[in-house]
């Protein structure tokens, strides 16, 4: 008797637009497929797909290996935030060590105009942008994520100049806190966010300085951008990692060809 073929099985590490387009795709073939995501919050906006199995919690490189040995996984798609460097590192050496076929999904890039480039500085990391920001005056609206706000202390009165914008997770907001950001100074929401919301938080604090991180046309860029240059606050812009993979719409069409 002819042994059935199984279906491929397939992990995605999600947590960003395109981790959700992915997994709703994903269902839509109708593949064996769990995600990834690595907090609750990021489970739980996952969890209407029907046909996935969704888990949470952030991984190392030998959990991701016993993950992909415990349930016989085929295919790994990271489609990680594309600032989650350390993550991507460990899926790729997880997916190296168990002969494991992976594929990065890279977020496209958000295209600046030359009027918009006129109101823009540029920073190759957090690190960077405080050094920058420490030579200026005038409140700074941070939307750079809680994990490197301790950085933003060494700017001369930041407890009255800096606001900060973190997700609305538990881990963000009592991060923030412990830094020493707090009542008006700290806003917790889930982005992306639209033109006006921005430009409505960015005046409301009467921001000169907004930071943000370059998070592509899936993120919210351009509405950022837009709202900055019409607040008149200069947009100071961590500029995003280098790295190889593939369009969304190329890893969809590897997925077909898991059929």
């Amino acid at each position: 008797m002819k042994k059935e073929k199984r279906s491929p099985r397939v992990l995605i590490f999600a947590g960003t637009t395109e981790g959700r387009i992915l997994a709703e795709y994903a269902a839509s073939l109708g593949l064996n497929c769990h995600i990834s995501t690595a907090t609750e919050y990021g489970e739980k906006i996952l969890e209407n797909i029907d046909g996935i199995e969704t888990a949470s919690g952030r991984m190392d490189e030998g959990q991701i290996g016993d993950f992909i040995r415990e349930k016989q996984i085929d295919f790994v798609i990271d489609a990680t935030h594309p600032f989650a460097v350390e993550a991507t590192l460990n899926i790729r050496r997880a997916c190296d060590a168990e002969h494991t076929e992976y594929i990065r999904c890279l977020r496209e890039s958000a295209v600046i105009s030359q009027e918009e480039d006129a109101g823009i500085v540029t920073a190759g990391s957090v690190r960077e942008a405080v050094a920058y920001l420490r030579h200026t005056k005038g409140n700074i609206f941070i939307a750079t994520g809680s994990k490197e706000l301790q950085l933003y202390t060494e700017i001369e009165e930041w407890q009255e100049r800096c606001f900060a914008r973190v997700l609305s997770t538990r881990e963000s907001v009592e991060q923030a806190v412990r830094t020493g950001f707090e009542g008006k100074h700290l806003i917790a929401m889930q982005g992306p966010f639209s033109y006006e919301l921005n430009l409505a938080m960015l005046r409301q604090i009467q921001a000169e300085y907004f930071v943000t991180k370059e998070s592509g046309r899936a993120g919210g860029f351009a509405e950022k951008l837009r709202a900055a240059a019409e607040a008149g606050a200069v947009t100071v812009v961590i500029g995003r990692p280098e790295e190889e993979g593939e369009s969304l719409e190329a890893v969809m069409k590897r997925m077909d060809e898991l059929l």
